[in-house]
């Protein structure tokens, strides 16, 4: 056997050395230990004065807030988007739309800035609770979700949780209230007012730019199980109306107070509005092959606007946040603008 010198054996056994004992205090770390180390990468959330403590009412009742929350976990599946816009981090979101790395949109990185990604809990089987209870979160926030009274009693087990409220459906509270929310659950609510105001403005901007969507009858709807419609309580529709748009009179009694309902073929006369946004993954082309609907003026005239459900835009056009808007207005706008304007050879 060769003879190595002693000299040059020295550093690579120190190199062992050094990295068992990094192994070994790695392993020895507490969750306690590692939770801080983790929590030492993100912003410390700072309250404005006086905002907390906070009381928040939802649907099972009341959440007191005492302190500054540092470590939030969403149950929810566009709270994140307020809390990022709000420079507090979850430690982990849970998953919606797509696969954007922390279950947070193009819309959302450069308000992420350095900040480390949120863990990504999926929740096909319910909502993770102990994997949720292992982050050690000091708040829960559920606002656009469908939280049941029993998901609520185990999650406010965990940590104060912020349940959907009272008076909205299941994924029905809108964006404005649930940046609000998010806002004084983390003691910024005059933030969180700004950050409302100015997407509000931005809707503004857009009305008075485009005076021909003032009263345009308008609807989204889906080419599933024939014609899926979305109804006033959605997300989406309320970004028709927040731009100007009225919708048809009687969507309300096909919808029945739900955020949508299947349409029967022999109400596709609701379809025939001034533009109609169409929630596709085909680019349209089961819409083509639709003797019934391509017999509708609004098909004949090409008033129709295709939001490709599978992309970034069509999961932004479902997303609906402080954060989202923005970025889906730039791109829906000229659109709808081209869709409603009367001339045919304008493709939206």
């Amino acid at each position: 056997m060769s003879h190595v010198p002693t000299s040059r054996r020295r550093p690579v056994v120190s190199a062992l050395l050094a990295a068992f004992a990094l192994l070994t205090a790695a392993c020895s770390n507490t969750p306690e230990e590692r939770v801080r180390a983790e929590q030492a990468d993100r912003p410390t959330v700072r309250p404005e004065p006086g905002a907390l403590p906070v009381t928040l009412e939802h649907r099972y009742g009341s959440t007191t807030i005492e302190r500054a929350p540092q470590r939030v976990v969403t149950v929810g599946y566009t709270d994140q988007d307020a809390l990022i816009a709000l420079g507090v981090v979850p430690v982990a979101t849970t998953h919606w739309l797509g696969d954007h790395p922390g279950a947070l949109g193009p819309w959302a990185q450069d308000a992420l800035g350095e900040a480390p990604t949120p863990e990504v809990l999926r929740d096909r089987n319910g909502i993770r609770f102990e994997k949720i209870a292992d982050l050690d979160p000091d708040l829960i926030v559920g606002l656009y979700s469908a939280m049941s009274a029993e998901d609520y009693a185990k999650l406010s087990r965990i940590a104060p949780t912020v349940a959907p409220p009272r008076d909205h459906a299941d994924y029905g509270i809108p964006w404005q209230e649930l940046t609000t929310t998010v806002g004084k659950a983390v003691g910024k609510p005059a933030e969180a007012r700004r950050l409302v105001a100015d997407v509000e403005d931005r809707f503004a901007r857009s009305r008075r730019e485009h005076p021909e969507f003032d009263g345009a009858s308008a609807v989204v709807a889906a080419p599933h199980d024939g014609y899926f419609v979305y109804g006033r309580s959605d997300h989406r529709s309320r970004i028709l109306t927040e731009l100007g748009f009225s919708l048809p009179p009687d969507l309300d009694r096909v919808v029945d107070n739900e955020w949508g309902a299947n349409l029967s073929r022999e109400r596709a006369d609701l379809l025939d509005t001034d533009v109609i946004v169409w929630r596709t993954g085909d680019a349209g082309a089961r819409l083509r092959e639709d003797p019934l609907y391509n017999d509708l003026p609004v098909a004949q005239e090409k008033r129709e606007v295709l939001v490709d459900e599978t992309g970034d835009h069509g999961a932004a056009f479902s997303h609906v946040s402080v954060l989202s808007l923005p970025y889906l207005l730039d791109w829906l706008t000229p659109r709808l603008s081209a869709a409603v304007d009367g001339d045919p050879a304008t493709i939206a």
